[in-house]
């Protein structure tokens, strides 16, 4: 009755109580008290983040330990952090191989596998939060990214979103397209590709290596998420100008990947609970750095840090070089066609209606603040 009542109580998972009560009915119909029934079970789960990120971390933390409240102790996952069990880069590698049972990531780190894998996470002037989420839940994108994990032998489910990032912590100014020439920055995913395009030697490492690379001028500029975690990793410490928008990640989502083999062996009762727990920690996330970010942010300025904005320059050119690059993978990568193509639909008209229902009224009140 526990892990029933844990789940009833939670209005993000109410769709997913039905099921878990229809599996636990008997047959006279009426709701089963007894889950000795079901299997013990200790699974790992691999993750891309330092523990010291208590809100990426932290959220993996979270969906375990839900894991566990639902199903009364007897389903429980470990977490590691990036390094204790793979490296921050290599958790689809562990679940794939079946090394971990799942892991807790971000799927555009992966886009040397397959280009169409940033999808699941974020792409240049692409979605924010909400709109990705319509998306996955509700416009074909989940259905899509499993179809492309499954080759991978992993089934993945979206479990945490950063929401618009910011556009990172520079050691100079970077006001016009040669001011980018040569500079090395850490930044993963398509965004990436198109910093590369404008000149830019794009880096890739995980979050607890980009302090030390940034301190010690490995790298010119680095982004992570935003104030919060940038001022957890200190990169405050290591760079002066913090810029912004990350035109490049609206709305990052994160996800929890699990070894198919190992999902399919799972009993129908705790594959419901996963769901349930995953679209908890998805929504959580988000608000937790709503949250945190301004009240870190003022912090920052407070300390020292000068806000600059992109400008409109090379805002400009990184959106007519990301949309190239999409058309150009697009024609020679047929699975990223099959995602992009829809995806491209799907933005372009969901912005059309957030251009009359919720932008305008932002705008407004934003002058006005």
């Amino acid at each position: 009755m526990k892990r029933r009542q844990f789940v009833q109580s939670s209005a993000i998972a109410g769709t997913t109580a039905a099921a878990l009560v229809a599996c636990q009915a008997n047959p006279s119909g009426s709701p089963s008290t007894d889950s000795t029934s079901l299997p013990q079970l200790q699974w790992r789960m691999a993750t891309s983040w330092p523990q010291s990120l208590d809100t990426i971390y932290g959220s993996a933390e979270a969906f375990c330990q839900k894991i566990s409240d639902m199903t009364g102790g007897r389903f429980t996952i470990t977490p590691f952090a990036a390094g204790e069990i793979v490296g921050g880069l290599e958790v689809l590698d562990a679940v794939q191989s079946g090394a971990v049972e799942c892991g807790h990531t971000a799927a555009y780190y992966y886009i040397g596998k397959s280009a169409a894998l940033a999808f699941g996470t974020t792409v240049p002037f692409g979605l924010n939060a909400q709109q990705h989420n319509a998306w996955l839940y509700s416009g074909g994108g989940l259905e899509a990214m499993q179809k492309i994990y499954a080759d991978f032998n992993i089934i993945n489910f979206p479990a945490g979103n950063t929401g618009a990032q910011m556009g990172g912590w520079f050691k100079r100014e970077v006001n016009t397209l040669s001011d980018l020439q040569g500079l090395k920055m850490r930044i993963p995913g398509l965004g990436g590709k198109v910093m590369e395009r404008l000149g830019v030697n794009a880096q890739v490492l995980p979050g607890g290596e980009i302090f030390l690379a940034l301190d010690r001028g490995t790298i010119d500029a680095a982004e992570w998420v935003g104030p919060y975690d940038d001022e957890k990793l200190g990169l405050h410490n290591a760079a002066q100008y913090y810029y912004y928008p990350s035109w490049w990640e609206p709305g990052a989502a994160l996800e929890v990947q699990v070894n198919k083999t190992a999902w399919e062996r799972l009993p129908k009762e705790y594959q419901a609970i996963f769901k349930a727990a995953s679209y908890q920690v998805n929504l959580e996330m988000l608000a937790r750095y709503d949250r945190l970010n301004q009240e870190a942010l003022e912090r920052l300025l407070a300390g020292g840090t000068q806000l600059r904005s992109f400008s409109p320059e090379i805002m400009a050119a990184a959106q007519r070089v990301a949309f190239e690059i999409y058309a150009e993978t697009a024609n020679s990568d047929a699975t990223f066609k099959e995602v992009y193509e829809p995806w491209r639909e799907f933005r372009d008209k969901i912005l059309q209606w957030h251009k009359i229902n919720e932008l305008s009224l932002t705008n407004f009140v934003a002058e006005t603040l």
